[in-house]
């Protein structure tokens, strides 16, 4: 959540760094009027309240010289009156106020380039050449399908449309990458934490999903509360991210314990309810999946560091498969709900003969922060916002559609990356 002070005190600059984010027009006119209404009503309490204690002050003077209170007993009744209505306004705005910034993106920093979409990012660095085949490389669902690696079909019955069985080596194959995935994390500095993959409203407006993206998250059955039998609304997380930022929510934490840097492998759960006709085929595009999370709370100084940290432990993880892949800084059209800046990895898919997003790592600043209550003590005893960094390390199941076409061969079968050998033994 963005800072509502900052909103208030310099609303038209806030605005314009908020420019680079396709923010509907209508809903800023609504937010300047509702910022605007009020800032009013509170510099009206705040005249109305210094008046009254001026006037709260001649009570004893009145005494001390024998004038008659009454007047102004009565001018101060009327005063607290007054006071209580201008109370309730301003408590009526800050709530709309509220309200409506939570649907307010993070602000983008200055390094993240304009741009309304995608075909705006710009490309950072290629990592790796990809492979020139001598013959024309299939597509994943169809490796899959003759090594029998995946079964789409039976994915279907058991559930419906976008859930996947993975069989045999491919079932093998995707537990040692999160083996695989995990160790060269922890290698890294970033601490193993296996988390519930079911979490509250809380965690998830914490780390921004709720109340903007409801729509594309699994909500399950309400649990009966054991202690006054009413239920509560629980959802199948979206992201490891959720979990991991969301251990720390509403904690003061010591700045000596920070950077936390830590990683998880999850299921994933996600509706894709804007995602309607795109990569129907294979499990580019699934609703359950499998992800190794990286996530980071550090000081403010040192979350940039961080971010780099972060990126090259998953593109270094990338190049250790040998997979060729490029970074490519997001523009603000581009950029995820709770994001300052982000980096989206990109790998080389010869079968879709294009580069395709594998993780993004990004730096939220102290937007989840405030949403989650997380701070910390630095040495002077002040209680300052940390900033919480995410990121895939990677999506699994890309990283095998990524293995299974760049490892092809003519006949259709698939080679092994050797740095997983000892992870299927």
């Amino acid at each position: 959540m963005i800072d509502l002070k900052l909103l208030i005190n310099n609303f038209d600059e806030t605005i314009q760094k908020l420019s680079k984010r396709n923010i509907d027009e209508n809903f800023l006119k609504c937010l300047k009027e509702v910022s605007l209404q009020y800032k009013q009503k509170k510099i009206a309490l705040e005249s109305l309240q210094a008046t009254q204690n001026t006037k709260s002050k001649l009570f004893a003077q009145y005494k001390q010289e024998g004038k008659d209170i009454k007047d102004l007993k009565k001018e101060c009744d009327l005063l607290k009156s007054k006071i209580t209505l201008e109370i309730q306004e301003v408590e009526l705005w800050e709530y709309k106020l509220q309200e409506l910034s939570t649907n307010i993106p993070n602000i983008p920093d200055e390094k993240t380039p304009l741009g309304k979409d995608e075909k705006e990012n710009i490309e950072i660095k290629r990592i790796l050449e990809p492979k020139n085949f001598s013959f024309k490389p299939k597509e994943h669902w169809e490796l899959a399908a003759q090594n029998g690696w995946i079964d789409f079909e039976r994915g279907v019955k058991l559930a419906k449309s976008r859930f996947s069985v993975f069989m045999g080596m491919g079932a093998k194959l995707e537990r040692a990458l999160i083996n695989y995935m995990l160790d060269f994390n922890a290698k890294r500095g970033f601490s193993e934490v296996a988390t519930p993959v079911i979490v509250n409203k809380e965690a998830l407006f914490g780390t921004g999903q709720l109340p903007k993206f409801e729509n594309d998250l699994f909500k399950i059955s309400d649990f009966e509360d054991e202690e006054n039998t009413k239920g509560h609304q629980l959802y199948l997380i979206p992201t490891a991210e959720v979990p991991l930022t969301n251990l720390y929510s509403d904690e003061i934490l010591s700045e000596e314990d920070l950077p936390l840097m830590m990683s998880a492998y999850t299921p994933c759960f996600r509706k894709e309810a804007g995602s309607a006709g795109r990569d129907t085929r294979g499990i580019i595009r699934q609703h359950q999946f499998d992800k190794v999370e990286l996530v980071a709370i550090t000081t403010p100084n040192d979350s940039e560091m961080m971010q780099e940290r972060m990126v090259a432990c998953a593109s270094d993880l990338l190049t250790s498969l040998k997979l060729p892949h490029r970074l490519m800084r997001l523009c603000g059209g581009d950029l995820g709900f709770s994001a300052s800046n982000t980096i989206d990895i990109e790998v080389w898919l010869p079968g879709q003969n294009c580069y395709r997003e594998i993780s993004s790592i990004s730096n939220t600043r102290d937007f989840q922060a405030r949403r989650a209550k997380i701070r910390y003590k630095d040495s002077k005893k002040k209680n300052i916002l940390v900033h919480t960094l995410n990121g895939s390390s990677l999506a699994v199941g890309r990283t095998l559609v990524a293995i299974m076409e760049n490892y092809q061969q003519e006949d259709g079968s698939i080679l092994i990356p050797s740095v997983l050998e000892t992870y299927l033994r």
